[in-house]
C-alpha cells in the first residue's frame, strides 16, 4: 500500500478523489439544508394560511357567540390527517376552544412552547413575525416533530362594542389561535431526499474516481512509466530506445526531448568512436607508412634499374613502366592515409582529367577483363585542364571502379564513365564550411554531419523553451534537423552558444512574409534563410554575386546489386561498409574527403538490382 501510494499517480488520483468527496460532501451538504429549510417554509407558509382562514371562518360566530359552530369548524378542520391540535386561547391562558374536546377549559403553561415566544419579556407583545410565531417542537423524545404556529386574535371594534361580550377598548389582544401540524411526512421526505442526495454523491465520488484514475493513467501514468523505462533502457547502454509518443502536451515534448537526447547522445557516442578510430588509424597509418615504404623502395629501386637495362625491349619496358608507376603511387596512397587521418591540404597542380581516368582504367583493366566487366567510356575530349591533385583524383577513380566492380560481382556487367563541361548555379551545391554569429562564436557542429558534412548549429528560444536546430550545410537545400516554423510565432533564432539574436528585425522573406533570420560566412559575406521550412527561400550575395560557374561533371554508373536506400545516408562516413568482411569502409570516406578538399561535390543514386550512379562536379576556377 505504502509503495501504491509513492506514485504519481497514485497521488494524483488521491489528491484529485479527496477534493472531489469533499466539494460533492459540502455541496450534498447544503443542498440538504436547503431543500429542508424550503419545506419547512412552505409548510410554516401553508400553516399561516391555514390560521388567518380559521380566525376570518369563526370571526362572525365569534361575534354573535355562536360556540356550537366554532366547535364545529374547529373540529372539522382538526380531522385533517396532518393536524394534530387546533386551539383557541383567551387573555387568561384558558382553553375556550379546541379540536380535543378534553382540553377545553385547561389552562395553559405560559413557558411552554406555545406561549413562550410571547411572553419571554415578562408580558405579551402585540406583534411577531411569522418566524417568531412558529415553533418546532417534539412532544415527547421519541416522537415525531411538530409544527406549531400562534395567531393572536385582535381586539376590533366590532368586538368591544358588541352587546354578547364586551371587551375593553384598551386590550389590544384577545387571544390567540393555536394550530399544531405534524411534520412526519416532511420529514420522510427530508430523509428521502437525503439519501437520494447520499446514494447521488457516492455514485458521483465512485464514477469521478474512476474516470479520473482512466485518464491519469492514461495521460500520465502511462506516459511517465514509458518514461522510466526508456530510462533505465539509456542506463544499460541501450541508445536507440525511441519513445513513441506522438502527443502534443508537455509529456509528449518531454517524450520527444528524451528521443532528441538519446539521438545526440547515440550521435556524440559514434562521432568518439570515429575519433578514437581515426586516431587508431594516424597511429596505425604512421606505422604503415614506415614498414611499407621500405619495401616499397626496394621494388621501385630494382625495377628502375631493370627499365635502364631493357631499353632494347619495349614490351618488357612497357610493363616495368607500369611497376614504377605503381610503386610510386602506392607510397602516394600510403602517404594519402595518412594524410586524410591527418585532413591534409592536397597538392594541386594542372591536369587533364580524361588522362587522370584513362591512367586509372589501365591500372585495374585487366581485373575487369577477368570479371567480365565492360567499360564503356564517352569522355569529353575538348574538356580544359583543372587545377587538382591527380594522384589523389586518381585514387577516387580507382576506387569507385573497383567498387563498382564488386558490386556487379562475377556475373559480369557493364560500367560506363562520362565527362562532360557544364555550368550550374551555386543555388543547391555549394557547401557552407564557416559560420559565425555576431559575437564571432563558430556555428559549425562537427558532430553532426548531415549527408556526410558537418552542420551548423543553431538555437531556437521560444514561450515553449529551446530547442536546438541542425541547420543544413548546402546552400538552397533544406535537409534540416527540425522544422523550424512547427515553433511558436514568437521563435527566435539564436547563436547556442551566447544566445545573440540572428534574426534581422526589419526585413522579412521576400516569398512568403515570414521572419528571417542570418548569419556571417567569414570572407564570403552574410547568410540569410527564411524561419518557414516550407518556403525554404535562402540568399547568400556573395556567391549568387559571382554568378553560375563551370564545373567537370563525372559521371561513375554501374549495373550492378545496387545500394539500399538506408545506407545511402552513412556510404561516405568513415569505416561504414556494405560489404561486410570484405570491406574497410574507408574508400568512400576518403573520396568524399578528396573531393571536398577540391571544393568539388559528389553524389550518389541508387536502386536495389538495377545499379548505382555517382555524379562527381569539380569546379574549374578555385572556390575560396
Amino acid at each position: 500500500m505504502k509503495m501504491m501510494v509513492t506514485k504519481i499517480g497514485s497521488k494524483l488520483i488521491l489528491v484529485v478523489g479527496i477534493t472531489a468527496l469533499l466539494t460533492i460532501g459540502i455541496f450534498s451538504y447544503f443542498n440538504i439544508r436547503s431543500h429542508s429549510a424550503s419545506l419547512l417554509a412552505e409548510v410554516e407558509q401553508s400553516a399561516n394560511q391555514l390560521s388567518e382562514t380559521v380566525i376570518h371562518s369563526t370571526r362572525y360566530d365569534m361575534l354573535l357567540n355562536q360556540r356550537d359552530r366554532i366547535n364545529k369548524i374547529i373540529n372539522t378542520i382538526g380531522e385533517q390527517p396532518s393536524i394534530r391540535t387546533v386551539r383557541v386561547i383567551n387573555k387568561s391562558g384558558a382553553i375556550i376552544y379546541s379540536s380535543h374536546q378534553g382540553d377545553i377549559g385547561m389552562l395553559v403553561d405560559k413557558n411552554e412552547e406555545s406561549c413562550y415566544a410571547c411572553h419571554a419579556a415578562n408580558k405579551p407583545l402585540e406583534r411577531l413575525p411569522i418566524k417568531g410565531r412558529t415553533r418546532i417542537f417534539r412532544p415527547v423524545p421519541a416522537s415525531p416533530r411538530v409544527l406549531g404556529i400562534i395567531s393572536p386574535i385582535y381586539n376590533e371594534e366590532s368586538c368591544w362594542q358588541a352587546d354578547c361580550h364586551a371587551h375593553q377598548k384598551s386590550q389590544t389582544v384577545l387571544g390567540v389561535l393555536d394550530i399544531t401540524i405534524s411534520l412526519e411526512e416532511v420529514d420522510k421526505q427530508i430523509q428521502k431526499s437525503e439519501m437520494e442526495i447520499i446514494i447521488f454523491a457516492i455514485t458521483a465520488v465512485i464514477a469521478l474516481s474512476f474516470i479520473i484514475s482512466f485518464f491519469v493513467r492514461r495521460w500520465v501514468v502511462k506516459p511517465v512509466n514509458e518514461l522510466l523505462k526508456a530510462t533505465n533502457q539509456v542506463g544499460v547502454g541501450n541508445l536507440n530506445y525511441i519513445i513513441k509518443d506522438k502527443r502534443k502536451d508537455e509529456l509528449g515534448m518531454l517524450a520527444r526531448s528524451f528521443n532528441n537526447m538519446t539521438q545526440k547522445l547515440s550521435e556524440a557516442r559514434m562521432q568518439l568512436f570515429q575519433s578514437d578510430k581515426m586516431a587508431s588509424l594516424g597511429r596505425l597509418a604512421a606505422g604503415v607508412a614506415h614498414e611499407i615504404n621500405n619495401p616499397l623502395t626496394g621494388v621501385l629501386t630494382y625495377s628502375s634499374f631493370l627499365l635502364k637495362r631493357t631499353e632494347n625491349n619495349p614490351e618488357l619496358q612497357e610493363d616495368l613502366k607500369v611497376i614504377v608507376r605503381e610503386t610510386k603511387r602506392s607510397r602516394e596512397i600510403v602517404k594519402s592515409l595518412l594524410d586524410f587521418a591527418r585532413q591534409s591540404v592536397p597538392k594541386k597542380n594542372e591536369a587533364d582529367i580524361n588522362e587522370i581516368i584513362n591512367r586509372s582504367i589501365s591500372v585495374i583493366e585487366n581485373q575487369l577483363t577477368i570479371n567480365h566487366v565492360k567499360l564503356n567510356k564517352n569522355l569529353n575530349a575538348n574538356l580544359p585542364t583543372i587545377t587538382v591533385d591527380a594522384n589523389q583524383m586518381q585514387q577516387v577513380f580507382i576506387n569507385l571502379i573497383v567498387n563498382a566492380a564488386d558490386a556487379i560481382g562475377q556475373s559480369g556487367g557493364t560500367i560506363s564513365i562520362s565527362t562532360a563541361l557544364i555550368t550550374l548555379s551555386p543555388y543547391g551545391i555549394t557547401h557552407i564550411k564557416k559560420a559565425i554569429c555576431p559575437k564571432r562564436h563558430d556555428l559549425i557542429d562537427n558532430e553532426y554531419k548531415i549527408d556526410g558534412m558537418p552542420s551548423i548549429k543553431l538555437k531556437i528560444i521560444s514561450s515553449l523553451g529551446e530547442n536546438i536546430v541542425h541547420f543544413d550545410p548546402v546552400y538552397g537545400r533544406n535537409h534540416h534537423s527540425t522544422v523550424i516554423n512547427e515553433l511558436k510565432d514568437d521563435a527566435k533564432v539564436v547563436c547556442p552558444q551566447c544566445s545573440s539574436s540572428l534574426m534581422e528585425e526589419n526585413e522579412k522573406c521576400p516569398q512568403c512574409g515570414s521572419p528571417i533570420f542570418n548569419f556571417e560566412i567569414p570572407s564570403q559575406g552574410k547568410f540569410e534563410a527564411c524561419t518557414k521550412r516550407s518556403c525554404g527561400w535562402q540568399r547568400w550575395d556573395a556567391v549568387d554575386n559571382e554568378g553560375k560557374r563551370e564545373y567537370i561533371e563525372i559521371k561513375l554508373s554501374d549495373t550492378g546489386c545496387g545500394i539500399a536506400k538506408e545506407d545511402l545516408t552513412r556510404i561516405f562516413e568513415p569505416f561504414y561498409s556494405t560489404k561486410g568482411q570484405k570491406g574497410t569502409g574507408l574508400g568512400l570516406s576518403v573520396i568524399w574527403g578528396i573531393i571536398d578538399n577540391h571544393n568539388g561535390t559528389i553524389k550518389v543514386e541508387s536502386e536495389i538490382n538495377k545499379g548505382t550512379t555517382f555524379t562527381i562536379h569539380l569546379p574549374l576556377k578555385h572556390v575560396r
